[in-house]
């Protein structure tokens, strides 16, 4: 008699993490555009700053109102030191990219974040690979190869940016499932707003002088930092509220929103290429994943 409403209770679990973490998605999507938008006008250092400083205010925040250390003594341990270290890595490299390349190439390259954190979990946690994973993980790099297009008259170096920002992103989340359990969302958001502001103080030391930003680019990094908040917090609950195997493939509808943002705002026109080249990674993503299903 039990059985049912338990089976009802995970499918509409299953739904409503699907939605929020495409919900999310299309957040860190216009978090990507507003940034990109801003970068136009003001350094990339800077906005580092600006953007760290709002979202480190916000998670702040939430922290004290969950009454919550906001810098908990984990924070200041190896692991911790690990991951911020990739933290800046990935953020610095990834809007650097998003500056300079196409808001559509950048996230292509990002999908295969899941794809690293595969091949480095072999060595790092010494997870067992089926030849079956090893064959999607490498099909995957065939997709990042399709999307640079290295040696070919397509291929723009600084696509490098965005490969660099993606293993930096990989190196966070592998230091993350390192991590003691202890710290919620909301510390965790501290910390990686935190080590923005570092990273950009060098960045801006290192290339440009601070610019005053208009009302306009105030507007875009409000909305960047609220949404990617937003997002942060969605993404989170998904996470916890579905079956991984059914939510997380739903973290590639990134690309979609990207390419929609990218041609409205920007007036992108991604080529054949590198939408096949898309399409081959995130396919092997899902099927990896489908593939983690089955054998757990």
């Amino acid at each position: 008699m039990t059985l049912a409403p338990d089976l009802t209770l995970l499918k509409a679990g299953n739904l409503r993490g699907a939605l929020l973490m495409a919900m999310a998605m299309a957040g860190f999507s216009i978090e990507d555009m507003a940034l990109k938008y801003v970068t136009a006008h003001v350094p990339v250092g800077e906005v580092l700053i600006l953007f760290g400083l709002g979202g480190l205010t916000v998670f702040a925040v939430l922290t004290r109102q969950r009454r919550e250390r906001i810098f908990h003594p984990i924070l200041f341990t190896r692991v911790m030191a690990i991951r911020a270290l990739f933290e800046m890595m990935g953020r610095v490299f990834f809007t650097l990219s998003l500056a300079l390349t196409a808001l559509s190439t950048t996230s292509a390259i990002l999908q295969a974040t899941p794809l690293v954190v595969a091949a480095a979990g072999v060595l790092i946690f010494r997870e067992k690979v089926s030849p079956l994973r090893w064959a999607l993980i490498a099909l995957g790099f065939v997709g990042v190869l399709m999307v640079l297009r290295p040696g070919l008259s397509g291929f723009t170096p600084l696509s490098i940016l965005a490969v660099l920002g993606m293993i930096g992103f990989a190196g966070r989340d592998l230091a993350t499932r390192a991590a003691p359990p202890i710290l919620s969302y909301a510390q965790l958001g501290v910390t990686g707003f935190a080590a923005l502001i570092p990273s950009g103080a060098i960045l801006l030391l290192w290339r440009g002088a601070w610019v005053m930003p208009s009302l306009v680019d105030l507007a875009f990094l409000s909305v960047a930092v609220v949404v990617g908040v937003i997002a942060y917090t969605g993404i989170t609950m998904a996470m916890r509220m579905g079956e991984l195997s059914v939510v997380t493939p739903f973290r590639y509808v990134r690309l979609l929103f990207a390419m929609i943002l990218g041609a409205l705002v920007f007036g992108e026109r991604p080529d054949a290429m590198e939408l096949a080249g898309g399409a081959v990674i995130v396919g092997a993503g899902v099927l990896l994943m489908i593939s983690s299903r089955r054998r757990a």
